[in-house]
């Protein structure tokens, strides 16, 4: 386990929401000092909330369209590592509200990217947004970070246009001037997350969770889309093997990172809702969503291969392990284990492993 992160002050946006809270847990066990910048959970029923995570995150609650309250509350904090993942991430609620989806997501990234220009000691920056800022032609491969930013619906939109917001930022103050060799800034772009603890609504793994717990098949919108799946864990690491290299030498790490497994865990999404309901015991497992909903992408997976060369990371779970701890995590919960224990021996699980292959967290 690398000792990089022991003392390291981290600044963390959206460590109220589900990889936010998974995020300012790990963390806590690596002995970094984490300052959470947020608005309130955004779900009622929220992790962040069950785990106690504000009982290790120093917590400020706001918008970081709040420029002057944001910065503030950055400068103060002095971080080493910014972590940018406060976000308006579900894709059917930005359908619904595309307005507050561009401003939170645009405006937003380039607030916190101007607080850090406050900031007077070195620091690293990892921008996170999406797998689905890639302008999407159906290819079965997947999408590298040369490829193409696009996005058909807001959502996907504004998460390129905030790729463009951090590269503008990058070349126009993190580069050739008085900040050059102090702030490094990447941008991390992640498969689709999964893990215990999450509530989101309109997404898969709460959605089949809680059919599940009714003994009810889920009902699926796109049974044969698919998806570069990962477990939460698998992905946080790689956004810290990112900001350890980029705090370390910043003008080699800047620029764009992929973070998804490998070709065979790109699964459509009735094989993952088949293997998390084996547990369950519920058949069917799913039927087929008869109304009309907005467009959503049929094939989308991102190649990886630059981050498993350059950085040694690597997805430590396959699916169906990852799967495997989803589901458990929430019959454990469900069961009325403590949802912070938990998330701890998930945590040390995985840490272990990381230690057994001689890789990093």
């Amino acid at each position: 386990m690398s000792e990089f992160w022991r003392g390291r002050r981290v600044f963390l946006t959206g460590h109220t929401g589900f990889k936010g809270s998974w995020l300012c847990l790990l963390l806590q066990r690596l002995g970094a000092q984490v300052a959470g910048y947020s608005l309130p959970p955004p779900t009622h029923t929220s992790l962040f909330e069950a785990a106690g995570v504000d009982r290790v995150t120093a917590t400020t609650i706001g918008d970081i369209r709040d420029h002057l309250k944001l910065a503030d509350a950055m400068v103060a904090f002095a971080p080493d590592i910014v972590l940018h993942l406060a976000a308006q991430s579900v894709v059917l609620s930005a359908y619904e509200d595309p307005i507050e989806t561009f401003s939170t997501n645009v405006v937003g990234t380039a607030s916190v990217l101007n607080a850090v220009r406050r900031l007077s000691g070195k620091c690293a920056v990892v921008n996170v947004t999406t797998d689905k800022v890639y302008e999407n032609r159906g290819w079965v491969w997947g999408y590298r970070e040369t490829d193409e930013l696009g996005g058909r619906d807001p959502y996907s939109a504004s998460k390129a246009c905030a790729e463009l917001v951090a590269k503008s930022f990058r070349e126009s103050y993190f580069q050739g001037t008085a900040e050059s060799g102090r702030i490094g800034l990447a941008s991390a772009r992640a498969g689709n997350v999964i893990g215990g603890g999450d509530w989101t609504p309109h997404q898969l793994i709460p959605d089949t969770i809680a059919a599940l717990a009714r003994s009810e098949p889920v009902v699926l919108r796109n049974p044969q889309a698919t998806r570069p799946w990962q477990h939460v864990l698998d992905c946080l690491a790689g956004y810290l093997a990112l900001a350890e290299a980029l705090h370390t030498e910043p003008g080699k790490y800047a620029g764009n990172w992929n973070f998804g497994p490998s070709e065979e865990d790109v699964e459509p999404v009735v094989r993952v809702v088949e293997m998390l309901a084996e547990p369950w015991g519920v058949q069917p497992a799913w039927v087929r969503d008869s109304a009309n909903h907005p467009h959503e992408a049929m094939e989308l997976s991102v190649n990886a291969r630059k981050a498993n060369r350059d950085l040694g990371w690597h997805c430590r779970l396959p699916l169906a392990t990852a799967l495997s701890w989803t589901s458990g995590w929430f019959r454990g919960y469900l069961a009325g284990q403590d949802a912070r224990r938990l998330c701890d021996a998930q945590i040390e699980d995985f840490i272990a492993l990381g230690v057994r292959r001689g890789s990093l967290p």
